[in-house]
């Protein structure tokens, strides 16, 4: 998170008003909904667990089991199950 100095982007007006509830300490001003990123945008890792995820149902479909995908891909066999059988994986 990136601290901004607020005398440098708020109006003296509008800096003055935050400055009668708070002064002096730093203060988190979160992004609108619509500009937020959903977990991982940013990272680039939930691209990278659907790719593995659509590897994981494509080396089922070719006959690999659950237990011997959880040894391939280091997941439990639970998880495995869990990406087999999820339904908006399994539709594509």
């Amino acid at each position: 998170m990136k601290k901004t100095n607020a005398a440098k982007v708020l109006p003296v007006s509008l800096l003055r008003q935050v400055q009668c509830y708070v002064q002096g300490e730093t203060l988190y001003i979160p992004a609108l909904k619509e500009q937020r990123k959903a977990w991982g945008e940013r990272s680039g890792i939930r691209r990278q667990l659907q790719k593995r995820n659509q590897q994981i149902i494509a080396d089922h479909r070719q006959g690999a089991t659950a237990e011997q995908l959880s040894q391939t891909y280091f997941l439990s066999v639970t998880t495995i199950r869990n990406i087999l059988y999820r339904k908006d994986c399994s539709e594509k």
